[in-house]
């Protein structure tokens, strides 16, 4: 693993763990299989099955610096799982693949002192760099078969969302809104088209919801 660039997604993340660390190498071993680079726009999509407010979710920070598919360039697809897992689609080839963690090493990470801390409410950043470099290098130094199940290069039928152009102003509050996320209000179903109101989603009471 070239370190430099181990520590600039650490830098990324915020701080140094195990888990971006893995998705880092993921990321990378999935970029090679597919035989492509790095995503500076939308030629690459990930879906992350990662869930929500579990620690381990530091693997997909990881994942989003390696392959370039992050949440703010809108090629990166929340599948809410649980899992340390992920695809990495290439649309112009049709191909995909998928990795995912394997709990072969769990143990050894449990049993870690960086992971007995986490446990108990420590945060990352106040664990000694010794303890958290012993876990990091476990799976970074692992062979690759140890730490992932890695699957086959297969076909992808994947069609990448088309990304939505032009915003307006919320009627009500006067703030900037997606279009597709206006919603119109008005005085009843007869109403004039100038009684009619576009405005955010917070203003107009109704539920979230997106539609293409």
């Amino acid at each position: 693993m070239d370190m430099e660039l181990l520590n600039k997604m650490f830098e990324f993340h915020g701080h140094k763990c195990w888990a971006s660390a893995l998705g880092l190498r993921a990321g990378l071993l999935a970029l090679e299989k597919l035989g492509v680079k790095r995503a500076n726009v939308k030629e690459l999509f990930v879906i992350l099955e990662t869930g929500y407010n579990h620690g381990a979710g530091c693997f997909g920070d990881g994942v989003q610096f390696a392959t370039g598919c992050t949440a703010g360039k809108g090629n990166l697809i929340k599948k809410p799982r649980g899992k340390l897992a992920f695809t990495l689609i290439d649309p112009k080839q049709g191909k995909q693949i998928r990795m995912c963690f394997n709990p072969k090493i769990r143990e050894k990470i449990a049993n870690s002192s960086f992971m007995k801390k986490r446990s108990a409410g420590v945060p990352p950043t106040e664990i000694s760099p010794e303890e958290v470099m012993e876990v990091v290098n476990l799976v970074l130094d692992s062979p690759v078969e140890d730490v992932l199940l890695i699957g086959n290069v297969e076909d992808s039928h994947f069609d990448p969302p088309h990304e939505v152009m032009g915003m307006a102003i919320c009627d009500i509050c006067g703030e900037m809104v997606a279009r597709p996320y206006l919603r119109l209000i008005g005085s009843g179903q007869a109403c004039e088209v100038g009684e009619l109101k576009k405005v955010c989603i917070d203003c107009s009471g109704y539920e979230e919801g997106f539609e293409k």
